[in-house]
């Protein structure tokens, strides 16, 4: 990789994958360029500046770009679905299609697309889910990830492109966002309850460990036209993850349960 392309830069995955690529293009003689699409200009990197839930991707936007990760979409609306689905569809549907097309115009080699596991619909309780499992995604989220699924691989397969799809399962990490970030933040206050210790599982991955996956599927022919479903291998439970917290903040587990 010459010149790469991130959407989602100023995210949690986002700013881990730029530090990481940062530091290839650092030790490596190549001299790759890192350019960044944000809301605004970027301090560090090459930046177009671009709203997807509005704008279009500027026309140039990706010339002399050989490969795109794109991280960037909509979650966490809490409103109802009915009332929000138009921008789940803009950025994680069609802003994905055009700029995968953009991709295509612009000469792009390789495009990896992060999506969620949620793209493949629900599990069976006590069973992990492979690559193979395809369900019908429950959720606005999970729906609109899979429609983007299956048009950038028609993309891919219709031009040549190499598109590479990965499903992160539960990221977590330093300075991780949402439930995991409030949760954390209520047994260090002492006002999360221990959690029972029932049978219910639920696959994680490291943030520095997803951004591995994401760059070795950007290097690796194999992965063109592929899906992956990124995890650590490991499955936990609500209560093993209250008791890791607990850990990490060095606070003692209460020996009593909701």
């Amino acid at each position: 990789m010459e010149h790469v392309f991130v959407t989602g830069a100023t995210g949690f995955v986002g700013q881990r994958l730029l530090g990481a690529l940062a530091q290839e293009v650092d030790g490596d003689s190549s001299h790759v360029r890192l350019r960044v699409l944000t809301r605004i200009p970027h301090p560090d990197y090459e930046s177009v500046v671009c709203d997807l839930q509005s704008d279009n991707v500027p026309d140039d936007a990706l010339n002399g770009v050989d490969a795109v990760f794109h991280l960037a979409g909509y979650a966490h609306d809490l409103h109802a679905e009915n009332k929000v689905e138009n921008r789940y569809r803009a950025v994680n549907v069609d802003a994905t299609v055009r700029l995968a097309e953009l991709a295509v115009a612009s000469g792009v080699k390789q495009f990896v697309f992060v999506s969620s596991v949620k793209a493949g619909g629900p599990t069976v309780l006590g069973q992990c889910s492979s690559e193979k499992d395809q369900g019908a995604p429950e959720g606005i989220y999970g729906r609109t990830k899979r429609e983007a699924e299956i048009q950038l691989l028609d993309i891919g397969r219709k031009s040549g492109m190499n598109v590479s799809i990965v499903r992160p399962s539960l990221v977590y990490g330093p300075d991780v966002k949402g439930n995991l970030c409030m949760m954390m933040s209520w047994i260090e206050k002492g006002w999360f309850p221990p959690l029972p210790k029932v049978k219910n599982r639920r696959s994680m991955i490291h943030v520095d460990d997803l951004v591995r996956v994401l760059l070795l599927v950007a290097q690796d022919e194999r992965a063109n036209g592929e899906i992956f479903i990124a995890t650590d291998g490991n499955p936990y439970s609500s209560r093993e993850i209250y008791d890791a917290m607990c850990h990490v903040l060095k606070k003692p587990v209460p020996k009593w349960s909701v």
